[in-house]
């Protein structure tokens, strides 16, 4: 049920370091990358089906093509390791035991865009995953595998980190931007048509640290071997994350098409001792909640998801056993997300509020069902009428809670 595509050398002692990384394979793409043209790249990328992680799943090949063939201004790759989705912890497993994987990953990327600069985001919390991110590229330097000449070939590629400062926000990917320009980290209007992102008016592709350290595969096994796992919509593998009341929480690559109770009985060891399931959030604190019985029918891959209802995410999933209160669960919920609003637009600054301030009523004995009908109109109100996704979000999870769960609710309202 395991695969090791991404996570091959995750088990090595010392795999962050550049000697036992070359040992296992780092790098070894490059030559082949250097012996096609940068569209031939691009196109093997495409032909692979490669999904970015970060949680859209938007094709990552399409992305790359979005980049101006003719482009007068340098070109910039941005890497999205702004992991502060709760439930969300995968990303920083590449950082700590697979750090070169990323930076040979870069190397393909920047290649196949035509970039010769390329910035890593990473969490302002992650300090430690920061200095091992650096350490690596300072190695990587010195071993003459980036800089001026990426391993003797006539290519430069210039990595730098920057560390962010602790805005959930700021790992949507305009908002990141705003924030590596140096300004709040507000997420920026929509333009009308599909095109790259703009890093100080430089063309700029921006993808998941994940989704780049899947390209150095894709590109040394072809892309026939990375289509030989998954579906065939959700083709590859994924990074799922596991939490909560389970026996065997962690980080498992598995193909996508996977049953989601599998994982969690076969992978995760089922429930602790003594909780029986409730529910799952299965793709990061925003996606919508899934019951014991949705569980079941559940495929860890993207269209299935949408099909139940829900999304895949970024593959984090939070396990619920039937003693947590889920009315807790959303409180908690709408918290963090009202603290983390950026308070760029009114509804979503206004709407998480209220809706805290009403559950924060129902818990104390203040509220009635009147209040439940509200958190849900508010919901509405959150959906769609915002620059980004942020709102649209925090109403899929509350809603889904409130509806799945309203019997909740409404106990916690008789009994108060």
């Amino acid at each position: 049920m395991l695969v090791k595509v991404v996570s091959k050398n995750f088990d090595i002692p010392n795999s962050h370091t550049l000697e036992v990384a070359k040992q296992h394979g780092r790098y070894s793409s490059l030559k082949k990358l250097f012996s096609k043209k940068p569209d031939e790249i691009i196109d093997e990328v495409v032909k692979s089906g490669l999904r970015g992680k970060g949680g859209g799943g938007a094709p990552c090949g399409s992305k790359w093509l979005l980049m101006p063939e003719e482009h007068p201004n340098p070109a910039y790759l941005i890497v999205n390791g702004d992991e502060s989705e709760p439930g969300t912890f995968k990303d920083r497993q590449i950082f700590q035991y697979d750090p070169h994987l990323l930076i040979e990953g870069i190397i393909c990327s920047c290649y196949a865009i035509n970039s010769h600069d390329a910035y890593i985001y990473i969490r302002g919390e992650y300090k430690f995953f920061i200095d091992r991110v650096n350490d690596a590229i300072n190695e990587a330097y010195e071993a003459g595998i980036i800089g001026q000449q990426v391993l003797d070939n006539d290519y430069r590629i210039d990595i730098r980190v920057h560390r962010g400062g602790g805005a959930y926000i700021c790992g949507e990917k305009s908002a990141l931007i705003e924030s590596l320009e140096g300004k709040r980290g507000h997420p920026r209007l929509k333009p009308h048509k599909k095109e790259c992102e703009w890093f100080f008016d430089n063309p700029a592709t921006v993808n998941n640290v994940e989704t780049i350290a899947t390209v150095p595969f894709i590109i040394d096994q072809g892309y026939e071997s990375y289509k030989a796992y998954g579906t065939p919509n959700s083709p590859g593998t994924m990074l799922f994350g596991m939490s909560g009341a389970v026996k065997n929480p962690g980080i498992y690559e598995l193909a996508f098409g996977n049953k989601m109770i599998d994982f969690l009985n076969n992978i995760g060891g089922g429930m602790q001792e003594g909780k029986k399931l409730k529910a799952i959030i299965p793709g990061g604190s925003s996606c919508p909640i899934l019951t014991a019985k949705e569980v079941h029918e559940a495929v860890l891959d993207y269209e299935s998801m949408w099909d139940i209802g829900s999304t895949l995410g970024t593959g984090g999933m939070i396990v619920i056993d039937e003693d947590t209160s889920m009315v807790d669960v959303a409180k908690n919920l709408i918290e963090f997300y009202h603290h983390e609003s950026c308070g760029q637009c009114t509804p979503c600054r206004e709407g998480t509020s209220w809706i805290n301030k009403l559950l924060k009523d129902i818990i104390q004995g203040k509220g009635d069902e009147k209040s439940l009908d509200t958190i849900l109109d508010v919901c509405e109100t959150l959906n769609g009428k915002t620059i980004c996704v942020f709102a649209p979000a925090v109403k899929d999870i509350i809603k889904s809670i409130v509806e799945k769960f309203r019997h909740e609710f409404v106990k916690e309202l008789k009994i108060n």
